[in-house]
């Protein structure tokens, strides 16, 4: 039951039927009401109220509510002061009627939301009650309304008797309370979620939709509601509010969303700048819809219409209505709000006191006409404007449809009523083409009205097919999937990970032998949806048994020490195939067999290429039907990456389903493309990524360089001692090798190399030729066999190693400023520790324990460690702390002789502890200050202040390393392999910042369009050798922001290839004198002195003399 019993409890009244189709006269509709409202239970009340329900339903249907008197018998007892039975009967009985009716005849919503606008307010009115039993139910009535409508009747029926109720606020608080309660249950009905079924999900989506259109009206009610003076109300209001901004769907606006409801709440100068600030630190990509306008609107008037509002918010506003205009992709949205915003910038443009202000708000009232204006800018920007249908063009069709099939019974106010609640409904199935919802909301509210019985189906089935025939002729006919291929995969499914839905009710197809790119920015969940169908858990995908699928990624976690083939061969799966048929498939991916071949050397010795190629090779032998591959060309060289593509292509009987941010590899190998679409869907676009950027203009950043969507702002290294000259050398490798443990030949062979401030060099060679190996020994992340490393004592080093993530692996349970605050929480990186050069061997802790005497008189001591550094000729000299002595005993030993009596690796812990804290000496580490480096490298704040480490994409666990590596404020940065796991737009991103930034560079890339847009100077890693290649032309036109050329290709680089290296890395300028001589002056004598002195004065006596304006003659001693 709906309400408590009152205290006697008696036999509900039976009430005889009358025959079906046989209309009940008055008496008995009197008699059953009086029964109704004299029930001395709820119990009583309510069943009367079902039995009057269905008599009506089984004879006249609605006609009866208004013909009998029902709802104005409700109203008079609803309004009863001296009978709460009464009150509360009239509340069972509108409820009973909610419940009864809407599901048997539809047009009975038409009743009690159009044609009396008075039964909602009743209910809302009597939550004030001083009963509980009659608040109990009232809300019973709300509720059951609720729960029959559809999205269609929620929006054009209940929403628009919320909104005059709330304008009104006559009511009492309780009713207000309620009718925003409804608007929150709306919202949070409109919400994405798990589960259900797909029409459940086109019904959210389409109320989404439609509310989000509505939030102009909805949000000056709420934010109104949060300045009453009823608590109540006003915790409501904020409680709505943040509902109804789950409307939005946009990325850009949602992280800022808090902050926005705050300045509402609380509407001072101080929030609004903060809000105007968060949101001109915001880079605007997703297209700005009217919902997030709405929302937008209201604060940015505010902004621009205070005659007290500061130059630079100012500023800030203007700068944030020009970005959201350029987003406005539909003149109709744009002329509904930017008109409120267009007399404030006009308003800047004619009173802003700086010029620069005057000068954007004159940019930005330009931009704003052309949106409003101009529809074909529309489709300069990828969009076609394609005309909206309107409540009057549906009423149009419908008239006709129902002319049709007969017409109706009568032309009565309720049938008209009826058309134009029909046709608001069409207006948004059509305009959001959910085309298949038409005949459902014409055929049910027609049924009984009509004059031939069965015509309301004919009418709903022609007016449906009326608009699937106009929105083929708008968009197109849909892609036919007869197609004659073998459909080996078709299925619906939803996808979350970690709490955050990433695709919703959304569709996968693959048909055999195809291949498909799979495109999206990062953390859309790309690599999550790949996991989801290895691991079995994707709704719909086939298993294991019917569809053999392999997941070939970047593992890095294989059994280091046992060979490659009995790697191999381990696998249970393909140990059926039998060791020479494993070796044989080895063998065709480049694994040589034998005792002296690839096959016998360990898994932890290969490079991070060649450990993707052996995820391949046990793909092949597990025979897969669906490969699925994670960025596979990341750690290949080109060589290898041509052998993918030709294997690819060639295996006509394996689909693939790829993501890659290579560009040239996806326009090679794919058939087809699935995009993440707006709304968390996926689409499909036939052709590789060429085709596909056709199809959509707005990709084209896959291939260009650009920041324009992330922008990562490097800091400027600062200042390294003693090193005036950009090309001196700063880090210098001299006759280096290096041999892995067990490895019988040298990874490096007598390397000899150097880097400075100006290098922008890039490390190129095969798979496993030791590129990694070399920039390793360079940092110092591992020890030469023989040779020596010099690194200036004061150099800070960022280094990003090959496989990133090993840098954040060890801390997945922390947030990303967690991370960075661990990291240097000691004034240093505890990462440089964690080097093997940096970690002390049993030989190191003996050299700490042995006597030192220094021939001083004082004799032998132990050093307990170094206290400071000082410079001390062209080195340093240290402050060494002796065991048991005093601090003022402590001794200056210089940096060559501590070395040469075996302290290298305390020399260099000190040298890192200085670099760090001369880095950091203008770092401070807080919270704050590490959001915004992290904002700087195009990482969220929100997600680095809030989202555990292991909840990432790894695209974002690439921005915390890269962001982990800059924070002291390095002089050199060594990249390795910078390109994986960054998406096209972080790509360009991280090219514009490596351009722009101030230090020296050294990476490793197989992506020839990275390195050639950067890189002039290129080091060759083969066979372990090491040869230099001088001075490349770089691609600056890769570059979106480059200046555009001449139209001419010419020939011939720019720069001509040198068969020596470059002065910048020849060490030309360290020790040697200079190749040639300058002319030696003569010193002159005292007479030539006098003399030079006396024809300057005479010059000068001239130009004295000299008509005014006359330029003042050269002081020079050159007399020629």
């Amino acid at each position: 039951m709906p309400h408590q019993e009152s205290p006697t409890h008696e036999m509900p009244t039976m009430i005889s039927k009358a025959p079906n189709g046989v209309a009940p006269t008055q008496e008995e509709i009197s008699g059953i009401l009086d029964s109704i409202f004299e029930a001395k239970t709820s119990a009583a009340s309510v069943d009367a109220s079902y039995a009057l329900c269905d008599l009506l339903l089984n004879s006249v249907g609605f006609r009866g509510l208004q013909d009998y008197g029902i709802l104005a018998q409700i109203k008079k007892a609803a309004a009863d002061k001296k009978s709460g039975l009464r009150r509360e009967s009239a509340q069972n009985l509108l409820g009973a009627l909610f419940e009864r009716f809407p599901p048997k005849q539809k047009i009975s919503e038409v009743v009690f939301l159009l044609q009396d606008t008075t039964l909602v307010p009743c209910a809302f009115d009597a939550l004030a009650d001083k009963g509980a039993v009659v608040r109990d139910a009232a809300q019973y009535a709300l509720d059951a309304l609720f729960s029959n409508l559809n999205a269609e009747g929620l929006v054009y029926g209940l929403l628009p008797i919320l909104i005059a109720y709330l304008a009104k606020r006559t009511g009492k608080w309780q009713g207000t309370v309620a009718a925003f309660k409804l608007i929150q249950k709306m919202a949070d009905k409109a919400q994405m979620s798990i589960g259900g079924s797909k029409e459940e999900a086109d019904e959210k989506d389409l109320l989404r939709e439609i509310m989000g259109a509505k939030l102009a009206q909805l949000i000056p009610l709420v934010e109104a509601g949060m300045h009453d003076l009823k608590s109540e109300v006003e915790k409501q209001s904020v409680t709505t509010m943040t509902s109804l901004t789950t409307l939005l769907s946009n990325d850009d606006v949602a992280p800022r969303i808090p902050l926005l409801i705050e300045t509402m709440q609380k509407p001072g100068k101080e929030t609004l700048q903060k809000a105007i600030h968060a949101l001109s630190q915001t880079t605007f990509v997703a297209i700005v819809t009217s919902p997030v306008l709405a929302l937008l609107t209201p604060l940015l008037e505010r902004s621009l219409n205070d005659r007290s509002t500061a130059q630079e918010v100012l500023r800030q506003t203007v700068v944030v209505v020009e970005n959201l205009t350029k987003l406005v992709h539909d003149p109709v949205e744009a002329r509904t709000f930017l008109p409120k915003l267009q007399p404030g910038i006009k308003g800047v443009l004619e009173r802003a006191s700086l010029p620069e202000v005057r000068e954007m708000a004159d940019r930005a009232m330009k931009v704003m006409d052309k949106a409003m204006s101009d529809d074909a800018g529309n489709v300069a920007n990828g969009v076609a404007h394609v005309t909206k249908v309107t409540a009057a063009d549906v009423s149009k069709v419908l008239e006709a449809e129902i002319k049709k099939a007969g017409g109706l019974a009568d032309n009565s106010d309720i049938a008209k009523l009826t058309k134009s609640y029909i046709s608001d409904m069409l207006v948004e199935d059509v305009n959001h083409r959910q085309i298949e919802r038409v005949a459902a909301n014409v055929t049910p509210y027609l049924e009984h009205i009509m004059k031939q019985e069965g015509s309301a189906a004919t009418v709903g089935e022609a007016v449906q097919q009326f608009y699937v025939e106009e929105d083929h002729r708008k968009f197109g006919q849909p892609v036919k999937e007869d197609d004659g291929e073998i459909e080996i995969v078709n299925t619906n499914f939803s996808l979350a990970y970690g709490g955050m839905l990433l695709l919703n009710h959304t569709n996968l197809r693959l048909l055999k032998g195809h291949r498909y790119g799979l495109c999206g920015r990062n953390g859309a969940g790309k690599s999550t949806l790949m996991r989801a169908i290895s691991n079995g858990k994707l709704e719909g995908f086939p298993s294991q048994d019917e569809l053999r699928t392999c997941f070939v990624e970047h593992n890095q976690g294989e059994d280091a020490d046992i060979s490659i083939l009995d790697f191999v061969a381990k696998d249970p799966e393909i140990a059926k195939e039998g060791r020479e048929r494993i070796s044989e498939v080895l063998c065709e991916v480049g694994f040589t067999a034998g005792p002296e071949g690839r096959q016998s050397e360990k898994v932890g010795s290969l490079s991070g290429g060649w450990k993707m190629k052996l995820a391949l090779a046990r793909a092949m032998l597990m025979k897969a039907d669906v490969l699925l591959l994670d960025e596979p060309t990341n750690h290949l060289d080109v060589a290898n990456v041509k052998w993918l593509q030709e294997y690819l292509k060639a295996h006509t009987e394996i689909t693939s389903l790829i993501v890659s941010h290579d560009s040239g590899f996806l326009d090679e190998v794919c058939t087809d493309i699935y995009h993440y679409e707006p709304g968390k869907k996926l689409a499909v676009y036939k052709g590789n990524l060429a085709a596909f950027v056709k199809q959509k203009p707005e990709a084209k950043s896959y291939y260009t360089l650009s920041d324009s969507l992330v922008k990562f702002k490097f800091p400027p290294p600062g200042i390294l001692t003693g090193v005036k000259s950009q090309t001196k050398a700063i880090l210098r490798m001299s006759n280096c090798s290096y041999t892995y443990p067990g490895a019988t030949k040298p990874s490096l062979h007598e390397v000899s190399c150097q880097l400075t401030l100006s290098s922008r060099t890039a490390i190129i060679g095969g798979n496993g030729a030791g590129k990694s190996t070399l920039i390793k020994l360079l940092t110092g992340e591992t020890i030469p066999t023989s040779g020596n490393v010099y690194k200036h004592p004061n150099l800070r080093i960022g280094y990003i190693k090959q496989h990133a993530l090993e840098h954040v692996e060890m801390h997945l349970e922390k947030t990303p400023n967690q991370y960075l605050q661990w990291r240097y929480a000691n004034g240093d990186d505890r990462e440089v520790h964690m080097k093997q050069t940096r970690i002390l061997s049993d030989e190191d802790k003996a050299q700490m324990e042995k006597m030192i005497d220094l021939g001083d008189g004082t004799g032998a001591k132990r050093v307990e460690a170094i206290m400071g550094r000082q410079k001390y000729k062209k080195t340093f000299q240290y402050e060494i702390k002796w065991v048991g002595m005093l601090p003022k005993y402590n001794s200056q030993i210089s940096r060559e002789t501590l070395i040469s009596l075996g302290f290298n690796k305390l020399i260099q812990e000190f040298d890192d502890h200085e670099a760090s804290r001369e880095g950091l000496g203008f770092r401070e580490l807080t919270p704050t200050a590490i959001s915004q480096h992290f904002e700087d490298l195009g990482l969220d704040p929100e997600i680095a202040n809030h989202n555990e480490i292991s909840g990432l994409s790894g695209g974002q666990k690439v921005k915390v390393v890269i962001a982990g590596a800059m924070w002291n404020n390095p002089h050199l940065l060594v990249l390795d392999e910078p390109t994986n796991f960054l998406d096209r737009d972080s790509l360009g991103g991280l090219a514009v910042a490596i351009r722009d930034y101030k230090g020296g560079v050294v990476m490793i890339s197989h992506n020839e369009e990275f390195v050639g847009a950067l890189c002039p100077e290129q080091w060759h890693v083969v066979a372990g050798r090491v040869t230099h290649k001088g001075t490349m032309a770089i691609s600056a036109d890769r570059f979106e922001d480059s200046r555009p050329s001449s139209g001419f290709n010419s020939s011939v680089a720019s720069a001509a290839t040198s068969a020596s290296a470059s002065a910048v890395n020849s060490g030309a300028e360290d020790n040697g004198d200079l190749g040639f001589k300058a002319k030696k002056k003569k010193k002159k004598t005292k007479k030539e002195l006098k003399e030079s002195e006396v024809r300057k004065r005479l010059r000068h006596i001239e130009w004295l003399n000299s008509p005014k304006g006359t330029p003042h003659p050269a002081d020079t001693d050159d007399e020629s």
